[in-house]
Parts: C-alpha cells; structure tokens; sequence
C-alpha cells in the first residue's frame, strides 16, 4: 500500500518529551483542601452541569463566579468550554447564556429535521463546526490558555497518532507547551464530537473529542492534582457535575449482534463504563466521602445531545432539584474558605 501522501511524519507526537521520572511536586499547605470541578460532556446538555453551578451561586455566592472557590477545573467537550469560561473568571450564569440563546446557531434544525440528521450521522457529520468556532470566537475572543485565573486541564484527542491528549495551563513549569493556545482551538478540540462535527486539523495534528477516552474527567484532575501538588490524596474535594444518562439495558440482539447492531451501543456503553470506573477510582483514592456527584436522574430516553429546546425547557427545573438536595453539602466542601490546620 503506497504511503499517504498527507501523512508528514515529520510532526512529533504531541506526547514527545513526556518527563519520565516523577515530577518534582509544588508546594500545597498542609492540611487546607485542594478542591476540584470535573464537567462531563454532553452536547447541549452541558446546560445542565452550567445550571446546576449558576443556582449555586445565585443561593450561596450572590452571584459571584463560583470558578474561583477552586484550585483546578477540569472538563470535557461541552464541559471543557464551561471549564475554559469558568477558569477565565466568567460565572456559570454568563455562560449559561451560551447554551439558552446561541445552541439553536450552532445545533440548527427542529424535530421535524432531527430523524433526517440522525439518519445522515451514520455517513457524514451533520453540524457545520465553523458555527460553533464562530460562538467560541464572541466568548473568549483572542484569549489564551495561559491567561486562565485557575489551573485548568482540557481532554482531548489526537488523531494523527491516535492518543489521549491533555491540554493544561501552566499550572506545573513542566507544563509549557499549551500556555500559548488560543481558548477558541481549545474549546474546539475537546468539542469535536464524532458524528457530530468534523475533527479539527491544524498544526499538523488532528483532534477529536476527549470523550472518547475521558467524557467523565474526574481522574484527569485527581492524577493531575496529586502529581503536581504536595497534596496527601485525602487532602482532594471533588465536585463532578454529570449531563445525564439514559437507563442502560443490553438487550438481546445486543448479545447476539454484530458490528451494526452493536456500533451504538458499544458507544454508550464504553461513556458509561468510563464515568462509573473514574468516579469508582477517584472514591478509592481519596475517599467516598469527599467526591460529590451531582446528575439527572437516568431516565428511559434522555435529551439528545443536539435537541436545544428539549434541553432548554427541562434542565432548568432538574438543575434546581439538585441543588436543592445537594446545595448545603456542596457548600460546606467547596465554598466554605477554609483556614489550614497548623502544626
């Protein structure tokens, strides 16, 4: 087979230049917490986690941006965007507007149009991605990774050489390579969802959704946090916000089928094992008791990730049950300032 004329092997990998010794931890104080926001990703259901966090702050903040009250944001696709407004210093509320007022730009067509999309999925994607550039572009402009006010890891990835990629602030000196990416490149490169949107190429690389290995990326940052921080692992507070999930049932074709009967369900069901095994390994690690998970209720058939008035009209009223059940205990973990215990 004659090589790909498009394939320059003269791009590194992205992992090039990985440290491989253990890296030296930055300084933490001894016994104050090292708080955590993990967001799922979702399409148009990332309202629900950017919901969910602007109650929190109309009952407990007054208002203020919540990205401040901790000391790292992760997130994935949708939740990699609400991430990125987070940690520049936007409030949950702003970035809500995103979803409520601009979702119908960047996921046109109605649900008369949807079945033909849903279809036309199984051979092109049906969204054009400059629409959603063009909605990152009004919200972060020209701005950089590197200018976040919290330390920030974005999944994504890499297709020119099929890896997992991270994208960081310069939280840790190891980490220079991302500081200089523009947040609208970010945004696009943790938001490309297959079957949705094209991947993004430039630079060489090609990049896909992070939810492909990560769409729960409550692990990125515990790893992330305890390898960079001299943090004990109990030191860690995790808040994961979900986008909902349909109830999971194999059914019989499933267990009898082939790679038609299987191509969706193999998708849902690897989402679903990943976000089970990271919030099942983050409770390990540091403790059930300081990881809350705040999601929908399973529901038989969920909002899809592309129906925005499906998503507009119910998650609000389920963005506030949470809160009302949860608010009190997420505030004492993660909005109380808390003062180091002293030795």
């Amino acid at each position: 087979m004659p090589p790909d004329a498009s394939y320059d092997h003269t791009v590194p990998r992205r992992s090039d230049g990985a440290r491989q010794t253990l890296r030296p931890v930055q300084p933490w104080p001894e016994g104050k917490p090292f708080k955590i926001l993990s967001i799922d990703g979702g399409g148009i259901l990332g309202l629900l986690p950017c919901l969910m966090l602007a109650e929190i702050e109309s009952r407990f903040l007054d208002g203020e941006p919540i990205g401040q009250h901790f000391d790292m944001i992760v997130g994935t696709s949708t939740g990699g965007i609400i991430a990125l407004g987070l940690a520049q210093g936007k409030s949950a509320k702003e970035i809500s507007r995103l979803y409520i007022e601009r979702g119908e730009r960047i996921f046109p067509g109605n649900r008369l149009t949807r079945p033909l999309r849903n279809f036309g999925r199984w051979f092109v994607n049906p969204y054009d991605r400059r629409r959603l550039e063009n909605e990152l572009r009004r919200e972060f402009g020209d701005a950089l990774l590197g200018s976040a006010k919290v330390p920030t890891c974005i999944p994504s990835f890499e297709g020119r050489y099929g890896e997992p990629y991270i994208f960081k602030t310069p939280h840790h000196p190891d980490y220079k390579k991302d500081q200089f990416e523009k947040l609208v490149n970010v945004g696009l490169s943790t938001a490309a969802a297959p079957t949705y949107f094209s991947a993004i190429e430039r630079d060489g690389y090609v990049f896909s959704d992070g939810g492909i290995w990560a769409n729960n990326p409550a692990m990125v940052g515990v790893v992330d946090a305890t390898t960079c921080f001299d943090i004990d692992r109990t030191q860690i507070r995790l808040l994961s916000l979900g986008c909902g999930q349909d109830t999971y049932q194999m059914r019989w074709w499933h267990r009898i089928g082939g790679q038609l009967v299987w191509a969706n369900q193999f998708y849902l069901s690897a989402m679903r094992a990943q976000s089970h095994n990271a919030l099942g390994q983050a409770g390990l690690l540091i403790g059930r008791e300081h990881l809350v998970r705040l999601d929908a209720p399973e529901v038989s058939k969920r909002v899809a990730m592309d129906d925005v008035a499906r998503a507009v009209a119910e998650m609000p009223p389920i963005a506030r049950a949470l809160v009302e059940a949860a608010g009190h205990r997420v505030e004492g973990m993660f909005l109380a300032r808390t003062v180091p215990e002293r030795h």
